[in-house]
């Protein structure tokens, strides 16, 4: 075996454990919203910001920069914004969301 197929291989391993760790965290996730009190509140957290990183990883994994990930958020919230989505109408999420990451620039 060629060592650039151990590291193809490696790396589709590497993809499919992201995925079923993001199914789980999902999974996680959804279970604690059914839940109210501060210690859930402090798990829901936990898991937003897991899910997060795996899709940046994940992402980088299949060859997206982390710069191209966050151009393209941009570019969503920007259409959202546009368009007046429907969470864009009711509280200014995708506005207050873009603003945020263009600061953080």
């Amino acid at each position: 075996m060629r060592k650039d197929d151990f590291n193809i291989m490696s790396n589709i391993k590497i993809i499919e454990k992201l995925k079923a760790e993001l199914v789980c965290i999902i999974g996680d996730f959804f279970k604690l919203l059914t839940k109210g009190s501060n210690i859930a509140q402090n798990a829901i957290l936990n898991c937003i910001s897991g899910a997060i990183i795996i899709l940046y990883i994940l992402a980088d994994r299949l060859g997206y920069s982390y710069i191209a990930v966050d151009e393209e958020i941009k570019n969503k919230l920007k259409v959202g914004i546009i368009e007046e989505d429907d969470i864009e109408k009711d509280g200014k999420d995708l506005s207050r969301l873009y603003n945020y990451l263009k600061e953080r620039d």
